[in-house]
Protein backbone atom coordinates (compact mmCIF):
# COMPACT_ATOMS: atom_id res chain seq x y z
CA UNK A 1 0.00 0.00 0.00
CA UNK A 2 2.60 2.50 0.82
CA UNK A 3 4.38 1.92 -2.61
CA UNK A 4 0.84 2.33 -4.48
CA UNK A 5 0.64 5.68 -2.06
CA UNK A 6 4.05 6.75 -3.44
CA UNK A 7 3.42 6.12 -6.91
CA UNK A 8 -0.05 8.26 -6.43
CA UNK A 9 1.30 11.19 -4.63
CA UNK A 10 4.46 11.68 -7.28
CA UNK A 11 1.99 11.54 -9.96
CA UNK A 12 0.30 14.52 -8.12
CA UNK A 13 3.18 16.23 -7.45
CA UNK A 14 4.24 15.88 -11.07
CA UNK A 15 0.47 17.85 -12.13
CA UNK A 16 1.55 20.57 -9.54
CA UNK A 17 4.59 21.25 -10.57
CA UNK A 18 3.13 22.24 -14.14
CA UNK A 19 4.95 25.68 -15.09
CA UNK A 20 1.94 28.52 -15.11
CA UNK A 21 4.09 29.83 -18.04
CA UNK A 22 4.50 27.81 -21.15
CA UNK A 23 6.19 27.68 -24.06
CA UNK A 24 2.97 26.34 -26.36
CA UNK A 25 4.31 25.82 -29.97
CA UNK A 26 1.26 26.69 -32.38
CA UNK A 27 0.75 27.04 -36.03
CA UNK A 28 1.38 29.58 -38.40
CA UNK A 29 -2.58 30.08 -38.97
CA UNK A 30 -3.21 29.65 -35.30
CA UNK A 31 -0.59 31.94 -34.21
CA UNK A 32 -1.68 36.16 -34.40
CA UNK A 33 1.95 36.95 -33.79
CA UNK A 34 5.07 35.53 -35.53
CA UNK A 35 9.06 36.34 -34.84
CA UNK A 36 10.78 35.65 -37.67
CA UNK A 37 14.53 36.23 -37.43
CA UNK A 38 15.48 37.08 -41.29
CA UNK A 39 18.29 39.57 -43.04
CA UNK A 40 17.52 42.64 -43.81
CA UNK A 41 18.65 46.22 -45.23
CA UNK A 42 20.24 49.04 -43.67
CA UNK A 43 22.70 51.35 -43.86
CA UNK A 44 26.28 51.83 -42.40
CA UNK A 45 28.14 54.43 -40.87
CA UNK A 46 31.52 55.53 -42.17
CA UNK A 47 34.37 56.30 -39.78
CA UNK A 48 33.22 60.10 -39.72
CA UNK A 49 29.74 58.96 -38.63
CA UNK A 50 28.28 59.85 -41.87
CA UNK A 51 25.76 57.25 -43.97
CA UNK A 52 27.52 55.19 -46.27
CA UNK A 53 25.98 52.68 -48.82
CA UNK A 54 23.35 50.14 -47.80
CA UNK A 55 24.25 47.15 -46.98
CA UNK A 56 22.89 43.63 -45.47
CA UNK A 57 22.49 43.26 -41.58
CA UNK A 58 23.75 39.24 -40.69
CA UNK A 59 21.10 36.87 -39.75
CA UNK A 60 21.00 36.67 -35.81
CA UNK A 61 20.99 32.98 -35.80
CA UNK A 62 24.06 33.08 -37.48
CA UNK A 63 25.82 35.76 -34.60
CA UNK A 64 24.39 33.57 -31.97
CA UNK A 65 23.14 30.34 -30.72
CA UNK A 66 20.65 30.95 -28.40
CA UNK A 67 16.98 33.32 -28.62
CA UNK A 68 15.06 33.77 -25.12
CA UNK A 69 11.94 35.79 -25.59
CA UNK A 70 10.02 36.84 -22.98
CA UNK A 71 6.59 38.99 -22.59
CA UNK A 72 4.84 41.19 -20.17
CA UNK A 73 1.62 42.21 -19.81
CA UNK A 74 1.21 45.91 -18.47
CA UNK A 75 0.82 45.33 -14.94
CA UNK A 76 4.55 43.72 -15.42
CA UNK A 77 3.38 40.00 -14.92
CA UNK A 78 5.64 37.55 -17.13
CA UNK A 79 2.82 36.47 -19.78
CA UNK A 80 4.71 34.03 -22.34
CA UNK A 81 8.32 33.22 -22.48
CA UNK A 82 10.07 31.23 -25.31
CA UNK A 83 13.69 29.55 -25.53
CA UNK A 84 15.21 28.47 -28.89
CA UNK A 85 18.95 26.72 -29.35
CA UNK A 86 21.11 26.53 -32.12
CA UNK A 87 20.07 23.26 -34.21
CA UNK A 88 15.85 23.56 -33.39
CA UNK A 89 13.91 22.67 -36.49
CA UNK A 90 12.15 26.68 -35.22
CA UNK A 91 15.13 28.38 -34.57
CA UNK A 92 14.62 32.20 -35.51
CA UNK A 93 10.75 31.24 -36.44
CA UNK A 94 8.61 31.42 -33.43
CA UNK A 95 4.40 31.56 -33.48
CA UNK A 96 2.68 32.74 -30.58
CA UNK A 97 -1.00 33.53 -29.55
CA UNK A 98 -1.95 36.73 -27.16
CA UNK A 99 -5.08 37.99 -26.05
CA UNK A 100 -5.63 41.48 -27.32
CA UNK A 101 -3.45 44.43 -25.29
CA UNK A 102 -0.03 46.27 -25.03
CA UNK A 103 2.86 44.16 -23.77
CA UNK A 104 6.38 44.96 -23.21
CA UNK A 105 8.74 42.42 -25.23
CA UNK A 106 12.26 41.17 -24.40
CA UNK A 107 14.60 39.63 -26.46
CA UNK A 108 18.20 38.20 -25.51
CA UNK A 109 20.13 36.44 -28.44
CA UNK A 110 23.48 35.04 -27.01
CA UNK A 111 25.85 32.30 -27.10
CA UNK A 112 25.75 31.36 -23.77
CA UNK A 113 25.77 27.23 -22.40
CA UNK A 114 21.96 27.53 -21.22
CA UNK A 115 19.13 29.67 -21.99
CA UNK A 116 19.15 33.22 -20.20
CA UNK A 117 17.19 33.91 -17.23
CA UNK A 118 14.21 37.04 -18.21
CA UNK A 119 13.07 38.13 -14.48
CA UNK A 120 11.77 41.09 -15.83
CA UNK A 121 11.92 44.00 -18.12
CA UNK A 122 14.91 45.34 -15.53
CA UNK A 123 16.88 42.05 -14.74
CA UNK A 124 18.22 39.23 -17.00
CA UNK A 125 20.59 37.01 -16.19
CA UNK A 126 22.52 33.99 -17.60
CA UNK A 127 23.78 30.43 -17.03
CA UNK A 128 26.44 30.45 -14.37
CA UNK A 129 26.77 34.54 -14.94
CA UNK A 130 29.16 33.77 -18.23
CA UNK A 131 28.93 37.16 -20.92
CA UNK A 132 29.04 35.93 -23.98
CA UNK A 133 28.41 38.32 -27.63
CA UNK A 134 24.87 39.69 -26.54
CA UNK A 135 22.26 41.08 -28.39
CA UNK A 136 18.72 42.35 -27.06
CA UNK A 137 15.34 44.34 -28.06
CA UNK A 138 13.14 45.91 -25.59
CA UNK A 139 9.80 47.69 -26.41
CA UNK A 140 6.11 47.61 -26.47
CA UNK A 141 3.85 45.23 -28.34
CA UNK A 142 0.66 45.89 -29.44
CA UNK A 143 -1.52 43.12 -30.21
CA UNK A 144 -5.26 43.36 -31.63
CA UNK A 145 -7.27 40.72 -33.47
CA UNK A 146 -5.36 41.07 -36.71
CA UNK A 147 -1.48 39.64 -37.51
CA UNK A 148 1.12 41.71 -36.32
CA UNK A 149 3.97 42.37 -38.00
CA UNK A 150 6.90 44.53 -37.44
CA UNK A 151 10.52 44.31 -38.54
CA UNK A 152 13.14 44.41 -34.87
CA UNK A 153 16.65 45.60 -35.08
CA UNK A 154 18.65 43.84 -32.06
CA UNK A 155 21.36 45.73 -30.76
CA UNK A 156 24.69 44.60 -29.21
CA UNK A 157 24.53 44.97 -25.59
CA UNK A 158 28.05 44.08 -24.21
CA UNK A 159 31.66 45.70 -24.83
CA UNK A 160 34.35 43.34 -25.46
CA UNK A 161 37.89 43.63 -24.13
CA UNK A 162 40.89 42.06 -26.30
CA UNK A 163 44.18 41.29 -25.60
CA UNK A 164 46.75 40.54 -28.04
CA UNK A 165 50.20 39.07 -27.26
CA UNK A 166 52.92 39.85 -29.11
CA UNK A 167 55.48 37.52 -27.39
CA UNK A 168 57.65 35.62 -30.20
CA UNK A 169 56.73 32.51 -27.75
CA UNK A 170 54.26 31.67 -24.90
CA UNK A 171 56.60 29.65 -22.27
CA UNK A 172 55.59 25.64 -22.49
CA UNK A 173 54.31 25.43 -19.25
CA UNK A 174 51.28 27.74 -19.93
CA UNK A 175 48.23 26.14 -20.83
CA UNK A 176 45.81 29.07 -19.71
CA UNK A 177 44.84 32.28 -18.74
CA UNK A 178 42.65 33.60 -16.24
CA UNK A 179 40.74 36.55 -16.53
CA UNK A 180 39.19 38.36 -13.27
CA UNK A 181 37.67 41.55 -13.49
CA UNK A 182 35.56 43.43 -11.88
CA UNK A 183 33.56 47.15 -12.35
CA UNK A 184 31.08 45.79 -15.45
CA UNK A 185 28.12 43.52 -14.93
CA UNK A 186 26.85 40.06 -15.41
CA UNK A 187 23.13 41.09 -15.33
CA UNK A 188 21.65 43.14 -17.54
CA UNK A 189 18.48 45.56 -17.87
CA UNK A 190 16.54 45.42 -20.73
CA UNK A 191 14.46 48.29 -20.02
CA UNK A 192 17.67 50.71 -19.54
CA UNK A 193 20.28 48.99 -22.20
CA UNK A 194 23.06 48.69 -19.89
CA UNK A 195 24.60 46.13 -16.93
CA UNK A 196 22.26 46.49 -13.78
CA UNK A 197 24.50 44.95 -10.73
CA UNK A 198 28.23 45.14 -9.95
CA UNK A 199 29.82 41.91 -10.78
CA UNK A 200 33.38 40.00 -10.03
CA UNK A 201 33.52 38.02 -13.29
CA UNK A 202 35.99 35.36 -13.86
CA UNK A 203 36.92 33.72 -17.34
CA UNK A 204 39.30 30.94 -18.57
CA UNK A 205 40.88 30.99 -21.84
CA UNK A 206 43.09 28.19 -23.13
CA UNK A 207 46.49 29.06 -24.90
CA UNK A 208 45.78 30.54 -28.56
CA UNK A 209 47.76 30.16 -31.77
CA UNK A 210 47.23 33.65 -32.89
CA UNK A 211 47.58 35.16 -29.24
CA UNK A 212 44.65 36.89 -29.40
CA UNK A 213 41.92 36.64 -26.04
CA UNK A 214 38.58 37.86 -25.76
CA UNK A 215 35.80 38.20 -22.88
CA UNK A 216 33.01 40.34 -22.11
CA UNK A 217 30.72 42.72 -19.63
CA UNK A 218 27.90 44.66 -19.50
CA UNK A 219 28.68 48.32 -19.08
CA UNK A 220 26.57 50.42 -16.77
CA UNK A 221 26.77 53.48 -18.67
CA UNK A 222 27.74 54.76 -22.05
CA UNK A 223 31.30 55.24 -20.70
CA UNK A 224 32.60 52.64 -18.24
CA UNK A 225 35.70 51.09 -16.83
CA UNK A 226 36.96 47.79 -15.43
CA UNK A 227 38.18 48.90 -12.35
CA UNK A 228 40.62 46.15 -12.02
CA UNK A 229 41.55 43.49 -14.51
CA UNK A 230 44.13 40.61 -13.49
CA UNK A 231 45.09 38.20 -16.16
CA UNK A 232 47.01 34.95 -15.03
CA UNK A 233 49.06 32.75 -17.32
CA UNK A 234 48.57 29.46 -15.65
CA UNK A 235 49.64 25.83 -15.73
CA UNK A 236 48.28 22.91 -16.22
CA UNK A 237 48.27 22.24 -12.29
CA UNK A 238 46.65 26.34 -12.12
CA UNK A 239 49.87 27.34 -10.92
CA UNK A 240 50.41 31.60 -11.62
CA UNK A 241 53.49 31.32 -14.22
CA UNK A 242 53.27 34.99 -14.95
CA UNK A 243 50.43 37.73 -13.96
CA UNK A 244 49.33 41.31 -14.77
CA UNK A 245 47.19 43.80 -13.73
CA UNK A 246 45.60 46.56 -15.78
CA UNK A 247 43.49 49.25 -14.06
CA UNK A 248 40.53 52.20 -15.37
CA UNK A 249 40.07 49.55 -18.63
CA UNK A 250 37.14 51.76 -20.62
CA UNK A 251 34.66 49.68 -21.94
CA UNK A 252 32.27 51.22 -24.16
CA UNK A 253 28.63 49.11 -25.51
CA UNK A 254 29.41 47.61 -28.92
CA UNK A 255 32.84 48.52 -29.10
CA UNK A 256 36.24 47.02 -28.18
CA UNK A 257 39.23 48.15 -25.90
CA UNK A 258 42.03 46.10 -27.59
CA UNK A 259 45.29 45.79 -25.18
CA UNK A 260 48.31 45.10 -27.62
CA UNK A 261 51.85 43.93 -25.90
CA UNK A 262 54.32 41.75 -24.60
CA UNK A 263 52.94 39.81 -21.98
CA UNK A 264 55.88 37.49 -20.63
CA UNK A 265 58.43 40.17 -21.90
CA UNK A 266 59.73 38.34 -25.15
CA UNK A 267 59.49 40.89 -27.65
CA UNK A 268 57.21 41.60 -29.49
CA UNK A 269 11.35 49.18 -38.27
CA UNK A 270 8.09 50.00 -39.94
CA UNK A 271 5.06 47.34 -40.72
CA UNK A 272 5.30 44.93 -42.93
CA UNK A 273 2.67 42.38 -44.67
CA UNK A 274 4.06 38.92 -43.86
CA UNK A 275 3.18 38.38 -40.34
CA UNK A 276 6.53 38.80 -38.66
CA UNK A 277 8.99 39.94 -36.98
CA UNK A 278 12.60 40.04 -38.08
CA UNK A 279 15.02 40.26 -35.59
CA UNK A 280 18.53 41.32 -36.49
CA UNK A 281 21.60 42.77 -35.59
CA UNK A 282 24.42 44.67 -36.84
CA UNK A 283 27.98 41.92 -36.41
CA UNK A 284 30.22 44.77 -36.55
CA UNK A 285 31.50 46.77 -33.87
CA UNK A 286 31.10 50.51 -33.56
CA UNK A 287 35.26 51.36 -33.15
CA UNK A 288 38.66 49.33 -31.76
CA UNK A 289 39.69 51.82 -28.73
CA UNK A 290 43.82 50.34 -28.88
CA UNK A 291 46.45 50.44 -26.25
CA UNK A 292 49.70 49.26 -25.61
CA UNK A 293 51.03 47.78 -22.40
Amino acid sequence: MKKYLFIVLAVLVAACEKPILDEDVVSMKEANVILHMKQYEQEAFGNSGNRAATRAATDITELCSRLNIAIFDAEGTKVKTVAQKEGDASFGTVALTLAAGTYQLVVIAHNGEGSATITSTEKVTFPNNKVTDTFYYYGDLVVTSEVQSYDLTLSRAVAMFRMVLTDEEIPSTVTKFKFYYTGGSSTFSPSVGYGCVNSKQTEIRTVSDDGVYEIFTLPHTEEDVLTKLTVTALDANDNTVKERVFENVPVTRNQITRYTGSFFGSGGSGQTSDGTFRLTADPDWDSVNGYTF
